[in-house]
């Protein structure tokens, strides 16, 4: 007889991991299966995030900036330094030990918490009664029941018409990762958050990057202020960006050709050693036997879920890429632990207008809330206010006083709407204006209340009494 659990969640990235942890944390045998290998055939959960996405490009940012501070920055300290190189091999190994890091703590984590993990495939294999079936193929082939499913599958890059990635010379991100040597060019198509981040590591390593963007504006996820500056940022460290191009033919031979059209419907040629892919992602539902079990999925391949991810099958959840919804790790990590939560009763809540969002290029990118252009489009009455890293004193002593805070708040109630920072730790500071948000704060809240100095998060204040204008330190 197949061994039966509570809960089996199928996928081990963020939200899958999370989500098996809290339940047998919560009382409930469980039971998690993923595919991911990595070398001699070891078990590598953590999904993308952690082995091709979050993880390992932030050891390459932080590797990349470091070797660009020591370079241009160090001189300005009173730092000499001779004979600067880059060994790239040895940057890539670091990478790996962070990834290899994380999946054993996964690992472990399961461990700890009885956690019943699947080194294999599942897919849905019809019904066992109450429970479901699902089969597990792989290094650990086997047959599992589990009373509630959560399917947590992820996403996987979108291709681009008619461009076959090879990893070699055209690359999607796991490529991107993994290029041995500094490219003399590199080309990039998709100005998102994977095509800018990778372009800006190894812009810092020596390559010259062009990035093309079918869109006509740059970043218009972000808010319109803080898009405006990091394009301007950007384009003074060396990142060549063209918006509103049309891609017609890739060519691969010695190097890379890509032919396209630009705005002015002038044909162009862009020649690169390397050619990275990063025009978004799409949800992971291959595999899944979805279409035998009556899985619903909609018409861009998502699994449709109700607000509390709850699919059209009794006690079967999707959560994370795979449903609607931002592609983000920590969405999906939200996610995973209210499914649990409401598996045995509870009942947590999930904002999507408070989950944050952060680009890791430098200077950081980070949001939570509403945009400007949001707010005008929807009539909302609002007030703003922004303060320069430029006036922070602790901003000055790291030597990095790029960019802004600003603050946008209902007119009359001083309600946050939406909170936007490009400059230095942005992805840290946007936590204090998450935190705001949640509770309902006004601009007034975070402008009143005490924060360290000299820190950058006195930027935080000074932009919410801007709000006001009453910002005192500018």
């Amino acid at each position: 007889m197949a061994d039966r659990y509570d809960v089996v969640v199928i996928g081990a990235g963020p939200g899958g991991y999370e989500a098996a942890i809290r339940a047998a944390q919560l009382g409930l045998s469980t039971a998690c299966i993923d595919d991911w290998t990595r070398a001699g055939g070891k078990p590598a959960p953590g999904g993308t995030c952690t082995n091709v996405g979050c993880i390992p490009s932030k050891a390459l940012l932080q590797s990349s900036e470091n070797y660009e501070e020591v370079g241009h920055a160090f001189g300005e300290h009173g730092i000499s330094v001779s004979g600067l190189a880059m060994d790239v091999a040895k940057m890539l190994a670091r990478k790996e030990k962070v990834v290899a890091q994380n999946n054993d703590g996964i690992l472990y984590l399961f461990k700890k918490n009885k956690v019943a993990f699947f080194h294999g495939k599942g897919a849905f294999a019809g019904k066992d009664g109450d429970a479901w079936k699902i089969a597990v193929t792989g290094a650990n082939a086997a047959g599992i029941t589990g009373t509630h499913v959560i399917v947590a599958t992820g996403s996987k890059p979108r291709p681009l018409p008619g461009v076959a990635i090879d990893n070699v010379r055209v690359l999607d991100n796991e490529g991107a990762l993994a290029i041995p040597k500094v490219p003399k060019n590199l080309g990039v198509v998709g100005a998102g958050v994977i095509g800018l981040e990778m372009g800006s590591v190894w812009r810092r390593l020596g390559a010259e990057v062009t990035i093309l963007e079918a869109l006509p504006s740059f970043l218009p996820i972000a808010d319109e202020t803080v898009a405006k500056e990091a394009a301007k940022v950007f384009a003074k460290q060396g990142l060549k960006i063209e918006l509103g191009v049309k891609i017609g033919s890739v060519e691969k031979k010695k190097t890379v050709k890509v032919q396209y059209t630009a705005p002015d419907s002038a044909s162009k040629t862009l020649e690169c050693d390397k050619l990275i892919v990063s025009i978004g992602r799409v949800p992971n539902t291959e595999g899944l036997n979805a279409a035998a079990v009556g899985l619903k999925l909609d018409q861009r391949g998502f699994i449709e879920v109700d607000e509390d991810c709850r699919t059209n099958l009794p006690n079967v959840w999707a959560i994370g890429d795979v449903v609607r919804g931002p592609m983000l790790a920590h969405k999906a990590e939200e996610e995973g632990v209210a499914v649990a939560e409401r598996i045995v009763g509870q009942k947590p809540h999930v904002d999507f207008n408070t989950v944050p969002s952060v680009i890791y290029t430098t200077p950081e990118i980070a949001w939570v809330g509403k945009t400007e252009q949001q707010l005008k489009a929807e009539g909302v009455e609002y007030r703003a206010g922004s303060f320069p890293f430029a006036a922070n004193a602790r901003a000055r002593a790291l030597g990095d006083t790029t960019g802004l805070v600003k603050f946008l708040a209902h007119a009359k109630t001083d309600e946050i709407l939406g909170v936007h920072i490009i400059g230095p730790f942005a992805g840290e500071l946007i936590a204090e204006a998450v935190v705001a948000m949640e509770f309902r704060g006004s601009a007034e809240d975070i402008g009143i209340i005490c924060h360290a100095h000299p820190s950058l998060s006195e930027a935080m204040k000074d932009a919410a009494l801007a709000v006001d204008k009453r910002a005192l330190n500018i």
